[in-house]
C-alpha cells in the first residue's frame, strides 16, 4: 500500500518525523552536556585532582525530561510534538516559565523533512537511509548554532554509515568507489581551505568538526556532490553572515557556525543534486 501511495507514506513519515524530531530535542541539549562532564572528568584524571561527585545518572535517557526552570517532570501529555507546545501557549504546565521556540521548530523541520525524503524517494531501503542522514543533519545543527560544536560522537558514526550504505546496492545513493573518494575530498578540501585562511590571516576560520560533516556528506552522496554542497553553503553562508553584520547582530569577530549551512546543502543536494548540476550545466552551455 505505501509503495502505491506516495502521499499516505510521507503522511505516515512526516508524523513518524514529529516523534523523532521529540528524540533530537533531547540529543541536541544533552549531549554537549554530556560530553562536558566528560571532558571534566578526564580533565580532573589527568591533573589529579578529584573529579567531581557523580550524581544521579545523565545521558540521553535518564533522567526524565524537567522543566529546566522549575524542574518539574514533563508528563506524557506535555510531550506531544509541536500540540503539546500549542497547547501550553510555549509556557511551563507548572511554573508557566516560556519554552524556547526550539523544541516545535526542530520537531516540525523532523517532520516536514522526513515527509519530503518519503515522497522523494519512495517506499524502500533507500528512504530510510536517507531518512537516518536528514535526522543526523538535524541534530548536528541545532547543536552547531547553540554551541558552535560538531561532536565527533556525531559526525564520526555519520561518515561511517555512509561508508557501509554505499556497500548496499538497494539502498545506497552512491558507489563504494565514489563514497570513499567522497570522504577523502570532503575531508582535504577544507583542511586545505582550513591551512590556506590561517596562513594568510594568522586566525582559524573554521573547525574540525566542518571537515568531518564535509567528509560524511561525501560518504553519503559522492564526491561529485562535494562541490556542489561547498557552492551553495558558501554563498548561502556569506549572504547570511553579511547580513547579519549590517543588521548589527553579529560582530565582525563573532565567528558564525558553518556546520548548519554545509547541513543544509548536503540535504539539499541528496534530493536534487543530479538536477541541479545538469540544470547549471545546461544554463551554462556546458552539456
Amino acid at each position: 500500500m505505501l509503495a502505491v501511495h506516495p502521499a499516505v507514506l510521507a503522511a505516515i513519515a512526516a508524523v513518524f518525523g514529529l516523534v523523532i524530531g521529540s528524540f533530537l530535542n533531547v540529543v541536541i541539549h544533552r549531549l554537549p552536556q554530556m560530553l562536558e562532564r566528560q571532558w571534566r572528568a578526564q580533565c580532573a584524571e589527568i591533573t589529579g585532582h578529584p573529579a567531581a561527585p557523580a550524581g544521579e545518572p545523565f545521558n540521553l535517557v535518564r533522567p526524565r525530561s524537567r522543566c529546566p526552570s522549575c524542574s518539574t517532570q514533563i508528563l506524557a501529555i506535555h510531550n506531544i510534538p509541536v500540540l503539546s507546545y500549542l497547547a501550553l501557549r510555549g509556557r511551563c504546565a507548572s511554573c508557566r516559565a516560556p519554552i524556547s521556540l526550539r523544541y516545535p521548530l526542530v520537531e516540525l523541520a523532523a517532520g516536514v523533512v522526513s515527509g519530503a525524503v518519503a515522497w522523494h524517494f519512495g517506499f524502500g531501503w533507500q528512504a530510510a537511509l536517507a531518512l537516518v542522514f536528514s535526522w543526523y543533519l538535524i541534530a548536528l545543527t541545532a547543536i552547531d548554532l547553540d554551541r558552535q560544536l560538531l561532536p565527533d560522537v556525531l559526525t564520526l558514526p555519520l561518515l561511517w554509515i555512509g561508508l557501509l550504505a554505499s556497500l548496499m546496492p538497494i539502498a545506497a545513493l552512491t558507489t563504494p568507489r565514489d563514497a570513499l573518494i567522497g570522504a577523502a575530498a570532503g575531508y582535504f578540501a577544507l583542511w586545505v581551505v582550513f591551512q590556506l585562511f590561517r596562513l594568510v590571516t594568522g586566525k582559524e576560520g573554521m573547525g574540525y568538526g566542518d571537515f568531518k560533516l564535509f567528509a560524511a556528506i561525501g560518504a553519503w552522496l559522492g564526491w561529485q556532490m562535494l562541490p556542489l554542497v561547498l557552492l551553495l553553503s558558501a554563498v548561502v553562508g556569506a549572504a547570511v553572515g553579511l547580513t547579519l553584520i549590517v543588521m548589527r547582530r553579529h560582530g565582525r569577530d563573532v565567528p558564525i557556525p558553518f556546520g548548519p549551512y554545509l547541513a543544509g546543502a548536503g540535504w539539499i543536494a541528496m534530493l536534487w543534486g543530479p538536477q541541479i548540476v545538469v540544470r547549471y550545466l545546461g544554463v551554462a552551455g556546458l552539456h
